[in-house]
């Protein structure tokens, strides 16, 4: 891995950039009026070493997926005093269950799968992550899966970490995502007949236009922009 040898990301990946009243950073106009610009960032993979017991966890991952770690795990971005290992989704299944079972590893619990949408990510535009606790080690981890909008499937582990089960089925509800192997795979907050899904940044906002002082606020759906 390249980058510097403290554990903090390289560059951050810039996949696109934001245009909207709201949301810019690095500029001296913060009125919200100027049609602001933002990049679009990811963070970068970071280098070793990462610090803390990161450095094991990584370690211990390179020995057991052998052959198969350049293939399972895509980057590792330390920040902040946590770990993110992004994982392929084809090698999920693989490196979740190594988590969990290793003596020294023992991730026993997971709270859950959150979704991301990146819209100007072509290729891996929605993410799922997974919040890992080893209460043996008193550990902390996260993984992060990413597929394309074309194609938005990554397996299910509801049979790994049961208590998923719920949590998979609000992603694929807000976000679409699709869970092979889910027992169940149903909305579970909006009715089964309904069209989208509302935490997607493509999902129409709708609202109506304010205006204050003379100054006319757009409304929530022209506000932020994605494109």
């Amino acid at each position: 891995m390249t980058g510097p040898r403290d554990g903090s990301p390289d560059d951050p990946e810039v996949i696109g950039v934001r245009h909207g009243l709201f949301g810019a950073l690095g500029t001296g106009d913060t009125s919200g009026y100027g049609g602001l610009i933002a990049p679009i960032t990811l963070d970068a993979n970071s280098s070793r070493p990462y610090g803390s017991y990161f450095d094991e966890i990584a370690d211990l991952l390179e020995t057991e997926l052998s052959d198969d770690y350049s293939d399972a795990i895509e980057k590792v971005v330390v920040f902040r005093d946590e770990m993110t290992l992004h994982v392929s989704r084809t090698h999920l299944r693989q490196v979740a269950l190594l988590l969990r079972n290793h003596p020294d590893l023992r991730f026993e619990l997971c709270l859950g799968v959150n979704g991301v949408h990146y819209p100007d990510d072509a290729g891996r535009e929605l993410h799922a992550v997974y919040p890992l606790t080893s209460i043996t080690h008193k550990r902390r981890l996260r993984l992060e899966v990413s597929a394309p909008d074309a194609d938005p499937h990554i397996p299910s582990i509801c049979d790994i970490y049961p208590t998923n089960d719920w949590h998979e089925r609000e992603t694929y509800d807000f976000f679409g995502i699709i869970f092979d192997g889910h027992r169940s795979l149903t909305r579970i907050e909006m009715p089964d007949d309904w069209e989208g899904h509302p935490q997607r940044k493509d999902y129409p906002l709708g609202g109506v236009p304010v205006e204050y002082k003379g100054t006319r606020v757009a409304p929530p759906d022209r506000r932020r922009s994605y494109n």
